[in-house]
Order: C-alpha cells, then structure tokens, then sequence
C-alpha cells in the first residue's frame, strides 16, 4: 500500500503542454532558433518541436539540456517564480516535497526541489521511479555532471550502458558519472522513491 509521502507529490505534476509553452516563450524570448537550441543542446529538432508543442514526455536529460541553453532551470520551466533574479542569494531555502510542481513522463515522475535559490550548481530532484524494464526507454539518459542518489523507499537497480548495474535498498546511495547514459528501475511490486542531487554545469562551461 502506498504511503502518505508516495501519494502526495502526484497531485502537483504539471501538464506537459504547459511545460512546452514555457520553453517556447524563453526560447522566443531569447531570440534563439529551434534549431540553434537543438545543435546546442544535442536534443533533435523533431523533439524539440513535439515538446514545445506539448507532444511528447521527454525525460530529464532533454528537458535539462534545452533548459541550459537557454540558461535557464528546470524549476523555471515548472514554476515561473522559481530562479528569481536575485542580487545576493539567501542563505538557506527549505522545500516540501509534497508542494513541489512534477513532470511525468510514464517511467520517472520527478519534482525539482529548491528551485527558488539563484544560481544554482546542483539540481536536487526527488523521484518517483515506476519503470521495471530497460525497453520501456527508447535510450539510456545521459547528462553532462555527476549525480547522487539515495533510496527513500523501495528498491532500485540503476543500470549503465556499459553494462554495469547496481542494486540499491532504503537509505543506501550511489554517485556517478552522469554523462555515462543510465537508467533507473524499481524492484519489487512498488513504485521506489529516490532523491538525487545532479551537478549543474552552465551552458558556457560546456563549450569550454
């Protein structure tokens, strides 16, 4: 039976047509071409149309590149009082996760937490992970940076396209290479929950 804290966060999951009117407006906003973001980003052009269009759920690594390039976060995209310019950042910036806007894309269901704090160089992410099986991802995620993750609840067996795999229980953790293409799985009958802190590197530090 699922808990309280495995319910909850459902309830704020923002709908994917919206997300992609977001990601239109900065991109116009910005001048940029859907074709500079896309060779900028790595993220085809195709994609890119269907998820300003709100036609395709993309995962997190897509999401996260285009949103890089346009200097943006993710939590900007979902909310767009989060990364408020701000002339001295605070000190301390407290989240609830059950408040904190998601994104489903029918394997994860994943909510940006701490949003709210300017620039920013880690993107902590609490995850639901619903996915059993590698064919329900057309490829493995890949993102420039480092990634930790901790178990909350469940178990889950994070597996590497260079056929690595590692099985993690409640309160145990994992960091690595995020740039190596990877993929979450829940083991057993109930959705895992996860939280993972993903470094955040600018757009300009990746062209260096």
């Amino acid at each position: 039976m699922p808990t309280d804290s495995q319910s909850q966060p459902s309830d704020t999951l923002i709908d994917r047509v919206l997300v992609g009117s977001r990601l239109r407006a900065h991109r116009k906003q910005q001048k940029f071409t859907l074709k500079q973001v896309s060779e900028k980003s790595g993220v085809a052009l195709s994609t890119l149309s269907k998820m300003e269009l709100g036609q395709a759920t993309v995962g997190y690594d897509k999401l996260a590149a285009a949103a890089r390039v346009l200097n943006i976060s993710l939590s900007q995209l979902f909310n767009p009082e989060s990364g408020a310019d701000s002339s001295a950042k605070p000190t301390v910036v407290t989240s609830k996760i059950s408040e904190a806007t998601g994104y489903a894309t029918g394997s994860y269901e994943y909510h940006p937490i701490a949003g709210e704090f300017p620039g920013r160089s880690m993107m902590p992410v609490y995850a639901r992970i619903q996915a059993r099986d590698l064919g329900e991802f057309e490829d493995f995620i890949r993102h420039p940076g480092e990634e930790f993750a901790m178990v909350l609840s469940g178990r889950v067996c994070i597996r590497f396209e260079n056929g690595e795999s590692i099985s993690l229980g409640e309160r145990e953790t994992a960091y690595f290479n995020s740039s190596i293409g990877h993929i979450y799985l829940a083991e057993g009958d109930e959705d895992a929950e996860v939280i993972a802190v993903m470094s955040e590197p600018k757009e300009g530090d990746l062209q260096g």
